[in-house]
C-alpha cells in the first residue's frame, strides 16, 4: 500500500486505510484512483485529480443531500471540507460503489430507465447559491478550437524522422483533415447561433458516458466523476444518449426508449445536440491524437490512443455521427 496516500487520508479524513489498490478507470492523465479499505471493513474510492474543477464535489454533495439516487456523496475532511489539496491535486474520498462499469456491457432496460431518471433529477436541481458558482456553458469552445488548430499544424509537419507512432497518428489526422476542418467551421457557426438564443441552464454532469456509470449489485445505477460539472442546457448531457449514444454505448445495446421513460417528457433541441456532439468529437480527436504522438508516453498508452482514434474515425465513430447530425440539420454541405 502507498504509505504516503494512507498518511494523507488519515490526516485529512480521519480514515485508517489497510489496503489501497490502484484502479485503472478513465482517461484523465492527471488522475489516480484507488479502491481502499479501512480497519472497520468499509471500502472507499480514493482519488487524486488535477482535472476539472472542485465544483463537481459541491454538486454531488448537494444532490446527495436532496436524496437523488445514484449520486455518491463525498466524505468530508476532518475540518468539514469536501477535498484536500496536495501538490496541486485534489484528494477526495467517496464510498466504493462497484467495480462493474456500464461500459463493459451490463446495461439493461431497467438500468437505462434509472440512468434517465438520475440525469433528470440532476437537471431539476434548484440553482442554489452554492451551485451558482459552477462553470457556465458559453458556446465558445475556445480551448477546444485552439487545441485542434495547434494539433493540425503540428501533425501536418510530421516527417519521416518522427517515430513510428507519431507517423501513424499523423497519417490518420491528414486523412481526416478535410472533415475535421469542416466540422470545426460548422461548430463555430452553431456556437455563434446558440450564443444569440440562450437556453435555460441546468446542473449538468458534463461527461456522463457509460465509462462514468457504475452498476451496483442491487440494480442501482451510479454516476461518478463529476469533475466537469457545469451549468448548461440539458442537451450537454442528453447528447451522450440522443446524439452520440451509439458511440458511447460500447457493448451495451442503447435503449433510448427506456432512457426517455426514466427521464420523462423532453423536447431536446437538435441544434444544441449537434453542437455539443461536434465539440466533443473535436475534443476527442485532438486529445487522443496528441497522446498517440507524445514520445513521453508509454508504448501501451500510445497504442491505446491510436486504437481509440481509429474508432473515432470509423464509419460508426463520433466523426461520422457528428457529420450525420449536421447533415440532418442541413448544416454540413452548406
Amino acid at each position: 500500500m502507498d504509505d504516503q496516500l494512507a498518511a494523507r487520508v488519515a490526516e485529512d479524513f480521519g480514515l485508517a486505510l489497510i489496503t489501497a489498490v490502484p484502479v485503472e478507470f478513465g482517461a484523465d492523465p492527471t488522475a489516480e484512483l484507488w479502491r481502499a479499505g479501512t480497519v472497520d471493513g468499509h471500502e472507499y474510492a480514493v482519488k487524486l485529480s488535477g482535472g476539472g474543477t472542485p465544483a463537481g464535489l459541491v454538486v454531488t454533495a448537494g444532490l446527495a443531500r436532496r436524496g437523488v439516487p445514484g449520486v455518491p456523496a463525498p466524505v468530508a475532511t476532518r475540518d468539514g471540507r469536501l477535498s484536500a489539496v496536495h501538490d496541486g491535486r485534489r484528494l477526495t474520498v467517496v464510498p466504493w460503489i462497484s467495480g462493474e462499469r456500464a461500459a463493459d456491457g451490463g446495461m439493461r432496460p431497467a438500468h437505462w430507465r434509472r440512468y434517465g431518471a438520475l440525469l433528470a433529477a440532476a437537471h431539476a436541481a434548484p440553482l442554489t447559491d452554492e451551485l451558482a458558482g459552477l462553470p457556465r456553458e458559453d458556446h465558445t469552445h475556445a480551448a477546444v478550437a485552439a487545441a485542434v488548430r495547434e494539433t493540425d499544424g503540428r501533425l501536418r509537419a510530421v516527417d519521416d524522422s518522427a517515430d513510428r507512432w507519431t507517423r501513424e497518428v499523423a497519417a490518420h489526422w491528414r486523412a481526416a483533415a478535410a472533415d475535421t476542418a469542416r466540422l470545426l467551421d460548422r461548430v463555430d457557426r452553431l456556437g455563434a447561433e446558440l450564443r444569440a438564443r440562450p437556453a435555460e441552464l441546468v446542473v449538468c454532469h458534463g461527461d456522463p458516458h457509460l465509462g462514468n456509470v457504475l452498476l451496483s449489485p442491487d440494480g442501482e445505477v451510479w454516476l461518478i466523476d463529476w469533475d466537469d460539472a457545469v451549468l448548461a442546457p440539458r442537451e450537454r448531457d442528453l447528447m451522450f444518449v440522443l446524439g452520440g449514444g451509439p458511440a458511447w454505448a460500447f457493448d451495451s445495446r442503447l435503449d433510448e426508449a427506456a432512457f426517455r421513460a426514466g427521464y420523462g417528457p423532453m423536447r431536446p433541441d437538435p441544434v444544441r445536440l449537434a453542437y455539443h456532439l461536434g465539440v466533443r468529437t473535436l475534443d476527442d480527436l485532438w486529445s487522443w491524437s496528441a497522446e498517440a504522438a507524445d514520445p513521453g508516453r508509454s508504448e501501451a498508452d500510445r497504442v491505446r490512443a491510436l486504437r481509440i482514434l481509429a474508432g473515432l474515425l470509423s464509419p460508426s465513430g463520433l466523426v461520422s455521427l457528428a457529420r450525420g447530425a449536421l447533415h440532418d440539420l442541413g448544416r454540413w454541405d452548406g
